[in-house]
């Protein structure tokens, strides 16, 4: 699955309809052009909806969402893709604080209790040392560290963030 930085959801559709469009790799051609979602879709979605806490907004547009919600929207619509593996494009980037930790502490609990790997892109050091079992810096291209976030001090985050 995927949860992109900014959302890429269908503003004038409803939260459940884009849910539900994580699923259309898994529906015939003919129903993903008419827009027709079986019953276990839409049951699905409204799960994933409930788990990711927007169950009061499912037939909210997206363009009606705030950023919090789109997200968590975009969450939802990874998770109908049943994966192993989400990657996370700077998913809180755009974010208030609250929201943020909110997201973080959700893609947390999908990864404990799902056992979903969760691949994050981050700039933001202390959510990465905080929430990361591992962390990889790139710099220039290169990996400049990889490791334990516990193993990452305030010096070496000085020397990632330096431009010589």
């Amino acid at each position: 699955g995927v949860v992109f930085q900014q959302y890429n959801l269908i503003n004038r559709l409803t939260a459940w309809t884009n849910a539900m469009t994580g699923d259309l790799g898994s529906l015939s051609p003919w129903m993903s052009l008419v827009g027709y979602f079986p019953r276990e879709t839409i049951d699905r979605a409204q799960s994933h909806l409930e788990r990711v806490g927007i169950s009061d907004k499912v037939n909210g547009r997206a363009d009606t969402l705030s950023g919090g919600q789109q997200q968590r929207v975009g969450i939802a619509r990874a998770l109908m893709q049943n994966p192993q593996l989400i990657l996370v494009d700077e998913p809180v980037s755009s974010l208030d604080p609250a929201s943020a930790k909110s997201i973080m502490d959700l893609l947390r609990e999908i990864n404990e209790k799902n056992g979903v790997t969760i691949l994050c892109s981050l700039h933001i050091p202390d959510l990465a040392q905080k929430y990361g079992h591992r962390v990889i810096v790139l710099k220039k291209g290169k990996i400049a560290f990889d490791g334990a976030p516990k193993k990452i001090n305030e010096t070496m985050i000085e020397s990632f963030y330096k431009s010589s």
